[in-house]
């Protein structure tokens, strides 16, 4: 073979040798174009996930502080609960309760009051007005206090049902006084959402007292949606549309709605009554 033939095999070897390593160098960059396509929609898809991680972790934990509980943890041994307890305990221990009623059979005035456990107004009456009313009247038995419900505040129908079966289940141990007054005295927020199942045994819990396996199963009672509707028929027919509501009347006779003039000063109340165990 001429040396000519042996150089132009030699040109055609490189020539095959470059389209090898051409077509193996666009292979290469294919594959990294490849790769990285790959990392990227991974990367988009963990991304989706934290995302999704988060948004469980913010909704499971509460989101923002509107949906929070009141300031306790299912417990009476942090500080506002046990203020709550001790004030509820001072006002009324040692005075007889059956069910919704607070006071001696033989007083000789009812008072029925209509509340929605949300309703702020109705705290304000408790904290304000209420305990005076309690320690002067009720305590030296002249008058007796019905609680009755009228859903105004609460939003939803079946929370309000739960919340008012829960007082009146404590009631079937003679403690639905202290459970209604540990209602008011760490209400939440209105329209907030605070009112969980978990915010229902707390009160439980730091209501003296109550034998919870009892209250448990005591809210499964069917009669306490029939005292609700009837309590609120009660109502409609006294021409009551808000809480809290007043009707008083001499003891086993026919009431009237009470006039009030503040929420916060007893004075209206502490008259009707003293007014009417005269009469």
């Amino acid at each position: 073979m001429s040396s000519e033939a042996e150089g132009d095999l030699t040109r055609k070897q490189r020539r095959e040798q470059a389209r090898t390593e051409r077509k193996a160098a666009e292979q290469a960059a294919a594959a990294s174009v490849a790769r990285r396509k790959r990392m990227t929609q991974l990367g988009g898809a963990v991304a989706v996930v934290i995302v999704a991680i988060v948004a469980i972790l913010i909704a499971t934990s509460g989101g923002s502080s509107k949906t929070k509980a009141p300031p306790f943890k299912n417990t009476a041994q942090e500080k506002p609960v046990t203020e709550a307890v001790a004030a509820v305990k001072e006002e009324l221990d040692g005075i007889p309760q059956s069910g919704n009623v607070l006071g001696k059979a033989t007083a000789p005035v009812t008072l029925a009051y209509f509340g929605d456990l949300e309703c702020p107004i109705c705290k304000e009456f408790t904290e304000g007005a209420l305990p005076s009313v309690i320690k002067n009247d009720v305590r030296s038995g002249k008058l007796r206090i019905e609680y009755r419900n009228l859903e105004t505040a609460t939003r939803e129908p079946e929370t309000f049902r739960n919340q008012q079966s829960a007082a009146l289940a404590a009631g079937k141990q003679n403690k639905g006084w202290y459970y209604i007054e540990l209602f008011y005295h760490l209400q939440g927020a209105e329209s907030s959402g605070y009112v969980t199942e978990k915010y229902l045994q707390g009160l439980a819990e730091a209501t003296p007292g109550l034998n919870l396996a009892k209250w448990t199963s005591d809210r499964a009672d069917q009669s306490f949606q029939a005292k609700l509707a009837t309590d609120a028929q009660e109502a409609n027919n006294a021409g009551l549309s808000g809480t809290p509501a007043f009707l008083i009347g001499k003891t086993g006779s026919a009431t009237k709605k009470l006039e009030y003039t503040s929420l916060k000063d007893p004075s209206s109340f502490e008259e009707a009554v003293a007014k009417l165990a005269k009469a």
